[in-house]
């Protein structure tokens, strides 16, 4: 359920995260300001799960905020002052401007797990990119690799995209352009994680074009533990290279007791109270790990 904000309308509710106008404001067309929520909502396989994760919005906002501020020199949609914030949502909202979005998921991986493993499996690429033979689940990737995914309607899947694709999506230019900041990005926050003791294995991004100056802009949610995944470097090196902060414990939990692939199964059950406590306890620590 949204939440009533005085001062503000609310026009869109996604997995996660909600959407709110100023009340003078028509549609996001012609508002100044937009301000986005974070929910404690979690989703899994493309589907919102009960129940949700104490304090996980506020969380996962205080993460992106501190990664904006590491990120200097990148463009992003922050405005004014955080702190006015309304205080109905304080600690879990930002006050953003609005962008004229790209449909791309910038993706970028330094290590080769997930989708990118299964994929790799089949065709020893990801997303068009070839890569060594030999390469096993978790993996350190030669080099960090740009694979872009075309961003589906609410309830569908992402796509998985070549670069060529993107190109002709949004032009070569801003393709090119897209690619370079999140490769950017991506080696910056890597680098910054890396010095804490976390692998910054995989992450997306989503940018869109200023409406005023056209200036790529970095947006939405950036390296959370929603849109990114981080391993713990002690544990990867003493052979449990998957030990995850973000919501793997979810996923597997979700694998192992549900039929993600049958349409017909029915919703996914209620994640048991140990599993929530576990992922909630997993989003504090990455925050302390690398905002200490």
């Amino acid at each position: 359920m949204t939440i009533e904000i005085e001062g503000f309308t609310d026009v869109y509710s996604g997995k996660v995260r909600d959407l709110y106008i100023p009340t003078d404001a028509v549609s996001v067309d012609d508002a100044d300001t937009l301000l986005v929520v974070a929910s404690d909502r979690v989703s899994a396989f493309d589907h919102v799960l009960e129940p949700g994760i104490p304090s996980k919005g506020e969380l996962l906002t205080s993460l992106s905020l501190w990664w904006f501020d590491q990120l200097s020199g990148i463009a992003n949609h922050l405005v004014g002052d955080q702190a006015d914030v309304p205080v109905e949502v304080a600690g879990r909202a930002m006050l953003v401007k609005p962008l004229d979005m790209f449909p791309i998921e910038c993706v970028v991986r330094g290590y080769l797990s997930g989708s990118g493993w299964k994929e790799y499996q089949q065709s020893q690429s990801v997303c068009g990119v070839a890569l060594p033979a030999g390469l096993e689940n978790g993996d350190r990737l030669p080099e960090p690799i740009y694979t872009p995914a075309f961003k589906a309607e609410l309830g569908e899947h992402d796509e998985n995209i070549t670069f060529e694709r993107t190109i002709e999506l949004v032009g070569a230019q801003v393709a090119e352009r897209l690619r370079d900041l999140s490769l950017e990005i991506y080696s910056r926050a890597s680098a910054i994680a890396e010095a804490r003791g976390v692998i910054l294995a995989d992450t997306k991004f989503e940018f869109g074009a200023d409406r005023v100056s056209g200036e790529i802009t970095l947006a939405d949610e950036v390296l959370t533990s929603d849109s990114s995944r981080y391993w713990d470097a002690e544990a990867y090196a003493s052979g449990d290279r998957l030990a995850s902060f973000d919501k793997q414990i979810v996923r597997n939990w979700l694998a192992a007791n549900w039929d993600t692939t049958d349409e017909s199964a029915g919703p996914p059950p209620a994640l048991p109270e140990n599993i929530v406590e576990q992922t909630a306890a997993r989003y504090r620590e990455l925050l302390a790990r690398l905002t200490a």
